[in-house]
């Protein structure tokens, strides 16, 4: 493993596409997802914590943070879906527990909830399987799970009921549902019509109420699981936002598209006083309920546009992701589709005034960052991004310096080592820029188009740029182009100057990694691996090697044209990388978005250390000059700022002896204004001054006056007090007098009370003491008789054994008599009676055996029996002592037994008066139940009537059918006609295929006029040929002006070669063929040009006849057209009529007779009759409108 790791330090960026990526830990800590980690951040310190997720999954997909603040569900994306609890209180957020779907086989849960004690957390999979978790997450045990919806209608939020831990509700593009747990199953306890909503939010406004916001911006009410009611709009244009009435009204399917607002609610969020939504791009309201079914729209905040760009507008449709409540309710934050933290402050806002969202920190990109660069003299990093924007940070304070919107997407940027000037590349061109104190200004434009990499030199004095496959390299102090560097095939996707900016070193996508000498502009080295595209490059700490990475998912140290050591990767290809100053560690970034720190030199095993960063790839990494910090950023719009430490968690030592400037670059105008504004401003600190002694001194005045006044009023109340204390001392003597009375007489009262308490106390006790004598008499007496008693039971028992004795003795002579009597009367059976007899006599001695012992056990028992009753008595008397008191405690609650029985004989009345009317009641609901009958009998006969009815519709459905033939039959009529005018068509295209032939003829023409024009232009060039050839005769003769002989013999050579003789006949054939060839081709030209207008004229005329009587046929065509579509609607109207009502009587009739066969239960209510004497009205009113269209549609 690697000594030296980075860690995670500060993160500048939002995460989107998160469910529910923001909340409030406490009044100052927000919670959100950033990178591939949920983030803590303190708005006060400006510090934050990092809960990093799993090593496998991809990337966070939902959050979930606990009633109580304490405990935070993150769901990631993976091979399998989980959801892993982090303990919030705990200093490096440890994890708790890792929850899972077992059964269930999807890579993601939507959303997730934590129930209102924290003991219970749901989550919602994605497709295709759709299942809802129950689990008791402590246990990491699956109560419950159940299947909410399909693919087609997917679930957008899952919650809780606040009220109850066992109610859920789940929300989503046509589906609504709300879920109770019971026997470990979870249930569903209502059904809404719901398809056709997208529901995209819900809260909890109370026990059995929720508001859901819909895709078409509106605020629909569901009380106990039905969606009947609607949050709506009740002002007029001319009142104010404080006065804006919102009424919950009932839901009509004929304003389906109606709602707050055309934008859809992405969030709802309620709280004590309301609930806030949002209602528009940039807006959020906060609605305060009023009364039971009102709510009144406080409230409209919106994000305030941005001076420095234009992508902050309300207009640019940045819509509201998500939001929270700080636990006080005093500060509201959100997060937007475009990456953005704001908040405001609810609590101490004035109402009338207009609020706007400000940046928790500060602005972040909303799309990913392409460029990254950090200076030497200052802690500045300069990033640009896709959204059009360029961003100057502090890397130290984590504070945004600088930042400019610009039109065209930014692809590269580079800051000048003394972090006062930064070069932008944009699409078009290549642009240099002042920072200024509070401005990013252009100075110089290059047209380097589409430049995706840009560097300035270590000094400073140069910059390179890339253009494609080509590196433009440009002097700074004269802006001048310097050096072209060609070579690459590919576009080059990386570069990187050397420490003495002798050397730059570039890789492309055509595999290719070169060395360039920047003062000759040729190459020094060389290396080209056709199979690999490289995405990074840079120079290893004696820039002696180059260490480049590609798409063949390896880090390669090239030298000298030669591949040195490779380091090859796992599934994760490289895509850029940065070496440290000191030269130890080589960090790389991969499309995953994880970091791995490598040593250098480089291992010949896979041996690094990794951490996961971002969600999305790493597209740059830049190191600090002080090798504190390495900076990242990523597809997913972060910039992460990460310590490098070692072993011991320390910060590494640099060689390097790094001191940031201070300087700041201002225009002279901007001075010459602040200078004029520090005078103004000296002046008005003046004239402030000076008002502002004559106030003091006006003030004085007045206070003296006044000190005078409350000085002579001071003197008059002490005065006057002096006066009363004088009264009161009179008083209080007084007082003392009539008190001391007052207590002697209190002390005689008090002594005779005594006196009399002490004779009634005597006379008590003497009451008692002969109480005590009396129950010491009774217990003698209970004495005397518990021995007669015993006496008594001893005889008993002694009477009781002599006669057992005696009967036993009689059944013994009986038995003996009986014996002899069976032997004399069978002799037969002597050996069967001899053995019974034997076993009779064992039987009765054992018999007589057990009653002598139970005889004896008893007496044994009695007599412990006896001795027991001695041991009570002594007993007896401590229990005569408790019996004293226990009874004064039955004097007690007799008393309250008696009050008990008044109270219950006066509730006697009251519910025999509730009997009275029960039995009211059963004597109406007899009555309705007779009323009921006789309905049922009407309504047997208005069955009949429909069946009469429907014998009626049958007969004119067959009507309309015959009807509709006979149109059929018209229809086939008017195709014919269309027919024919098709036949017409085809005639006039025929007509326009002649035409064209005619013109392809003349084009003929005009390519023959064309080749004559081309011989025409060849003799030109003969000319031409000649008169070069003349040129450069004459130029051979130049050479010879110093030697006049050789000068006039090529004079005549040349004049004998180009100029016949007069009588020769090539010129004069020359000369007769052109003259003829000329008016040959004019007298050509002419007759055609009149043969063409003759034709031309013709076509015009034949084309306008054509068009007019097409126009004619057009116009019959259209007319024909729309009379047909005209009585077809209508014939279609009357049938949809028809169907309907025969449709309406079908119903009406099943549901009849439905009721026949199961009649209700329960006893049925006066609203039941009610309508059901509405239908039977309805019936028969609809009976005389059905006999009219009858009527109408025959004559017809």
């Amino acid at each position: 493993m690697a000594s030296i790791s980075a860690q995670a330090h500060f993160i500048l960026g939002l995460r989107t596409g998160v469910n529910n990526n923001l909340n409030f830990v406490d009044e100052h800590t927000l919670l959100y997802a950033a990178g591939s980690s949920c983030v803590c951040l303190n708005s006060v310190q400006r510090s934050q914590r990092f809960f990093p997720g799993s090593e496998k999954s991809r990337s966070i997909r939902a959050m979930a943070i606990s009633a109580s603040h304490r405990f935070l569900a993150v769901s990631e994306c993976g091979e399998s879906a989980c959801v892993t609890v982090f303990d919030l209180q705990h200093e490096q957020g440890r994890k708790k527990k890792v929850l899972s779907a077992r059964d269930v086989h999807a890579q993601e849960f939507v959303c997730v909830a934590f129930s209102h004690d924290s003991k219970y957390l749901i989550g919602q999979t994605g497709a295709p399987e759709w299942m809802l978790v129950f689990w008791l997450w402590e246990k990491n045990k699956v109560l419950a799970s159940i299947k909410t919806t399909t693919s087609s209608n997917p679930v957008n939020q899952v919650s809780f009921n606040p009220h109850n831990n066992t109610q859920l509700c789940v929300s989503g593009s046509g589906v609504f549902k709300l879920l109770r747990l019971s026997e470990g199953v979870l249930k569903q306890t209502s059904t809404a019509k719901v398809e056709n909503f997208n529901l995209l939010c819900h809260a909890w406004v109370s026990d059995d109420r929720l508001i859901a916001g819909t895709d078409t911006g509106r605020l629909l009410v569901s009380e106990s699981g039905d969606i009947r009611r609607e949050i709506r709009m009740m002002s007029k244009e001319g009142q104010s936002q404080a006065d804006r009435q919102v009424k919950v009204m009932r839901l009509k399917e004929a304003e389906a598209f109606e709602g707050l607002s055309s934008c859809p609610i992405m969030v709802v969020l309620s709280y004590s006083k309301g609930f806030v939504c949002s209602t528009g791009p940039g807006t959020a309201c906060l609605f305060e309920k009023m009364e039971q079914d009102s709510y009144r729209r406080s409230r409209e905040i919106q994000i305030p546009p941005d001076p420095q760009g234009d992508f902050l507008t309300a207009a640019d449709c940045q819509e509201i992701h998500s939001m929270c409540m700080s636990p006080a309710e005093e500060t509201l934050a959100i997060s937007t589709t475009r990456g953005q933290l704001l908040s405001v402050n609810v609590s101490s806002a004035d109402v009338n005034k207009e609020q706007h969202f400000d940046f928790v920190c500060q602005p972040f990109h909303s799309s990913p960052i392409t460029g990254l660069s950090v200076c030497f003299r200052k802690p500045l990093v300069a990033t640009c991004s896709l959204d059009r924007s360029v961003h100057i940070w502090n890397y130290e304070t984590k504070e945004l310096d600088l930042y400019k919107q610009f039109q065209e997407e930014a692809h590269s940027v580079a800051l000048h080592p003394t972090g006062l000037f930064a070069l932008v590349g944009f699409s078009d061109k290549l642009r240099l820029m002042n920072l200024l104190v509070d401005d990013i200004r252009v100075f110089q434009e290059f047209t380097v188009r589409s430049c995706r990499e840009c560097a300035f030199s270590h000094g400073g004095h140069m910059f390179a740029a890339v253009s494609g496959n080509m590196i433009h390299v440009y002097s700074f102090t004269s802006c001048e182009n310097v050096l072209n560097l060609k070579g690459h095939s590919g576009k080059v996707r990386s570069i990187e100057w050397s420490l003495d900016d002798s050397r730059l070193v570039s890789c492309g996508m055509d595999g290719a990694v070169y060395e360039w000498n920047t003062w000759t502009g040729k190459r020094e080295s060389e290396s080209v691996l056709e199979a690999c595209s490289f995405t990074g490059v840079a120079f290893s700490l004696d820039y002696k090697s180059a260490l480049a990475v590609g798409s063949d998912l390896t880090l390669k140290e090239i030298q000298d044209g030669q591949v040195l050591r490779e380091v090859a990767a796992d599934q994760d290809t490289h895509t850029t990388l940065a070496v440290s100053h000191s030269g130890r560690v080589v960090f790389t970034g991969t499309s995953s978005g994880a970091i791995r720190a490598i040593k250098y030199p480089l291992p010949s095993q896979r041996d690094w250390f990794q951490q996961r960063a971002h969600s999305g790839a790493i597209t740059k990494m830049v190191i600090t000059y002080d090798d504190q910090f390495l900076l990242s950023a990523s597809e997913d719009n972060c910039l992460l700022v990460s310590k490098i430490i070692d072993k011991d968690g320390r910060g590494l030592k640099s060689n390097r002896q790094v001191v940031h400037a201070e300087e700041i670059l201002v225009t002279k105008a901007e001075l010459e204004e602040k200078s004029q504004s520090m005078m103004e401003l000296k002046m008005r600190l003046e004239e402030l001054q000076m008002e502002h002694e004559y106030r003091l001194r006006l003030k004085d005045v007045h206070y003296n006056e006044k000190i005078k006044e409350l000085s002579d009023k001071f003197q008059e109340e002490i005065k006057s007090l002096k006066t009363t204390q004088q009264v009161m001392t009179v008083e209080v003597e007084t007082c003392k007098r009539e008190s001391e009375k007052n207590s002697a007489e209190l002390a005689k009262t008090h002594v005779k009370q005594l006196k009399d308490l002490e004779r009634s106390f005597n006379q008590k006790l003497i009451l008692e003491h002969e109480k005590f004598q009396d129950l010491q008499e009774n217990l003698q007496k209970m004495e005397e008789d518990y021995q007669k008693q015993l006496r008594s039971v001893e005889q008993g028992k002694i009477q009781a054994l002599e006669e057992a004795a005696h009967m036993h003795e009689e059944k013994l002579q009986e038995k003996t008599q009986l014996l002899a009597q069976s032997q004399t009367e069978a002799e037969l059976k002597i050996n069967v009676l001899n053995e019974v007899i034997k076993q009779m006599e064992e039987d009765a001695e054992l018999m007589l055996n057990a009653v002598q012992i139970k005889h004896e056990k008893k007496l044994q028992s009695e007599k412990q029996i006896n001795f027991n009753l001695k041991g009570e008595t002594d007993n007896m008397k401590y229990q005569i002592k408790c019996l004293e008191a226990k009874v004064r405690d039955q004097s007690a609650d007799m008393y309250k037994l008696e009050q008990e029985r008044q109270n219950l004989l006066d509730l006697i009345p009251a519910l025999e008066g509730d009997i009275k009317e029960l039995n009211m009641q059963i004597c109406g609901h007899r009555q309705t139940i007779e009323n009921k009958d006789i309905t049922m009998s009407e309504l047997k006969e208005k069955i009949q009537q429909l069946e009469k009815l429907k014998f009626i519709y049958e007969f004119q459905l067959n009507e309309f059918k015959k009807q509709t033939e006979t149109q059929k039959e018209e229809l086939r009529e008017q195709r014919e006609m269309i027919m024919k005018l098709k036949d017409d068509l085809q005639q006039m295209d025929k007509s326009n295929t002649q035409l064209k032939i005619s013109n392809s003829d003349l084009s003929l023409k005009v390519k023959a006029k064309d080749k004559e024009s081309f011989k025409n232009l060849q003799k030109v060039k003969n000319l031409e040929l000649r008169l070069t050839r003349i040129y450069s005769d004459l130029h051979t003769c130049v050479g010879y002006i110093q030697e006049p002989k050789k000068l006039k013999d090529t004079i005549k050579m040349t004049y004998a070669h180009h100029v016949p003789e007069p009588g020769s006949g090539e010129r004069d054939n020359d000369d007769v063929e052109e003259e003829e060839d000329e008016d040959d081709a004019l007298k050509t030209l002419v007759d055609q040009r009149d043969q063409l207008e003759k034709t031309v004229e013709s076509l015009k005329k034949r084309l306008d006849k054509s068009e007019a009587e097409h126009d004619k046929v057009y116009e019959k065509m259209k007319k024909e057209k729309a009379t047909m579509l005209t009585e077809n609607n209508k014939l279609r109207k009357e049938l949809l009529l028809i169907r309907t009502q025969v449709k309406d009587s079908k119903n009406e009739l099943a549901w009849l007779k439905w009721s026949r066969k199961y009649p209700p239960q329960h006893p049925r209510t006066e609203a039941d009759v009610q309508k059901r004497s509405q239908l039977s009205e309805s019936t028969t009113a609809i009976l005389p409108k059905l006999n009219l269209q009858r009527s109408q549609l025959t004559l017809k």
